[in-house]
């Protein structure tokens, strides 16, 4: 392979490379299982949000969407975990979807409503166990993503690549740092 041809093929992966960034920084210092909660409901919206939208271009805008409502929630909301805003967001965009009739919309008013769930215990019962549940979360997520990916349907292919790779990284990570702390 030439330069050119090996560029265009790393190119061709940056969902990939994206993927593995943000999750470094995401794991980088985290403290348990309560800080990924919100990831994880941000999953769930994002999906949502696309099918609602109609859109499976509206999923990257949606993600920054979701990094703005954590983020927001954070330095606003004290005292109040960014994982309920952003239900309040994925409950916002699932009645637009109702009322416009978007095609597609129960599966992932569905998949939210359980990664929606998973998030919810998870800083209910906190600690190792609640660790271990939003791990299990992240990983069910990324099967999620790889059907989507497989399909080409609800959102960007390459939203559901990076979000791949996102999700089995900090869930893995998150068994790991469980286990051995």
């Amino acid at each position: 392979m030439n330069d050119t041809t090996e560029r265009v093929s790393t190119l061709r992966h940056w969902p990939t490379m994206a993927g593995i960034v943000l999750a470094g920084l995401m794991v980088y210092g985290l403290a348990g299982g309560e800080e990924v909660a919100p990831v994880l409901a941000a999953s769930g919206m994002i999906y949502l949000g696309a099918a609602a939208l109609g859109r499976p271009s509206a999923a990257w805008p949606l993600f920054g969407v979701s990094f703005a409502v954590i983020a927001v929630s954070k330095a606003l909301l004290p005292g109040v975990d960014p994982t309920w805003p952003m239900l309040g967001v994925a409950a916002g965009l699932a009645a637009y979807g109702l009322v416009t009739r978007a095609a597609g919309l129960s599966r992932q008013v569905l998949a939210m409503a359980g990664f929606g769930l998973v998030a919810v215990v998870t800083l209910a019962v906190g600690g190792d166990a609640g660790a271990y549940l939003v791990a299990a979360g992240m990983l069910g997520h990324a099967a999620w993503d790889v059907h989507h990916h497989r399909t080409g349907k609800v959102v960007a292919r390459s939203l559901a690549e990076f979000c791949f790779v996102l999700d089995s990284l900090v869930g893995v990570a998150l068994v790991a740092m469980t286990v051995w702390q």
